[in-house]
């Protein structure tokens, strides 16, 4: 299992290398791909992937994507409005059909993976966009395997015992130092290619920081959903690591928070 694991994660990584580098409608059309599969393994656990719910879902994401890329994302609240009325309609009009849970789950979906992941693509979309959206994954993926070292080798004190066993008090602090430090050791290395900070080692090192503690939250909040339904992964494609949501648990949150911090630091 180890090397199903890291051989998976040898490729992922290195796919999203080259997508990140190539951004532009590359980056988008697959931060759209892996955003409609993961509503798709998130609508799965309420058995609505296949149903007229979940397809006014897919088409809602791709109506969110298609006014991302062309810059109308002042009408995101028409969008969303009209979703919601969409959804509200086919409830009645086939009720008692569908539970207004599924309804809530088909709606929270459009924004718990593809609003929330699309905020890798604006991201690189910014002035220096290039550097700074790395942030998202060393905030995710290095404070992580932070996490994952420190808990191993000093974790004593479990904490959300319910939630991940195997999480503990010294890791959560180690991913979000060590986060901190490979930001900051970032920043050294593109200081002199990227504009618009001052200070950048403490401010990267603080956005990577703050991104830890989101994404361990977040990693957090997607166990506690698969525990609702009883399930282990939310899917296979990723052999050793499940589905999309699976992988990508943290950088949904980090994501947005990595946006919002670059733009007002």
């Amino acid at each position: 299992m180890f090397w199903v694991r890291f051989r998976s994660s040898v490729i992922l990584m290195a796919i999203t290398l080259a997508v990140i580098i190539l951004g532009g409608d590359v980056l988008f059309t697959v931060v759209l791909g892996i955003s409609i599969i993961g509503m798709t393994e998130l609508y799965k656990t309420t058995k609505l992937q296949k149903t007229p719910l979940g397809i006014i879902g897919y088409i809602a994401a791709v109506g969110f994507f298609f006014m991302l890329r062309f810059g109308l994302t002042e009408y995101n609240t028409f969008l969303f409005i009209g979703f919601l009325l969409a959804l509200m309609i086919l409830y009645v009009i086939r009720y008692p059909k569908y539970r207004v849970e599924e309804v809530t789950a088909v709606f929270f979906g459009l924004f718990y993976v593809t609003v929330m992941l699309s905020f890798i693509y604006q991201v690189r979309m910014l002035e220096s966009g290039f550097y700074i959206v790395w942030l998202i994954f060393i905030g995710a993926w290095g404070s992580d395997t932070s996490a994952y070292c420190v808990g191993m080798l000093f974790g004593k004190h479990k904490n959300f015992t319910s939630l991940s066993p195997k999480k503990s008090i010294e890791g959560c602090i180690g991913g979000v130092i060590g986060a901190a430090l490979i930001g900051f050791l970032y920043a050294l290395i593109i200081r002199n290619r990227i504009t618009g900070f001052d200070n950048i080692g403490p401010i990267f090192a603080l956005i990577s920081a703050t991104a830890s503690v989101i994404s361990q939250l977040g990693d957090l909040a997607a166990s506690a959903i698969k525990r609702n339904h009883d399930i282990k992964d939310y899917g296979t494609l990723i052999p050793g690591h499940g589905g999309i949501l699976d992988r990508f648990d943290s950088i949904i949150f980090v994501a947005p928070i990595v946006y919002f911090m670059a733009t007002i630091l």
